[in-house]
């Protein structure tokens, strides 16, 4: 029996997150293969489902543990015909002091001095440069 698309089309960053992670993705991208048929609207249904209970930390994407479980950014939050932007699987609604912590652990400079906002887009950005390094 061959894998099933999700499994197939499983994205680098969820191929080096837990188990968990990995089964949320597939599992809504194969409905939403089902439902919609291969292509973008797949991937992003498919990717909006994690957000609900991981966020992206470096190349990989990790539980949200005892934080509360729901959409991470306003484009998870709405269906498809509102839009919205993504705040790329950093949990906007976490606290200031969690961001903190993932800027350190991501070894971001400079962190003590930053906003909310400021941190947010500090953790998107090592999320990508990790992601990017992983990559290649």
């Amino acid at each position: 029996m061959s894998p099933a698309p999700g499994e197939q089309e499983l994205p680098s960053t969820l191929g080096r997150s837990a188990k968990e992670a990995q089964r949320t993705w597939i599992k809504a991208h194969d409905s939403a293969v089902e439902q919609y048929g291969e292509g973008e609207r797949a991937h992003r249904v498919a990717y909006s489902a994690p957000k609900h209970t991981h966020e992206k930390v470096g190349d990989h994407w990790e539980r949200k543990g005892n934080r509360r479980k729901g959409p991470s950014d306003p484009k998870a939050a709405r269906p498809r015909q509102q839009g919205g932007r993504s705040g790329e699987g950093v949990d906007e609604q976490a606290s200031k002091q969690h961001l903190y912590d993932l800027a350190k652990r991501l070894g971001t400079e400079g962190r003590s001095r930053m906003s909310k906002p400021d941190l947010l887009e500090a953790v998107r950005k090592a999320n990508r440069t990790e992601t990017r390094e992983a990559r290649s």
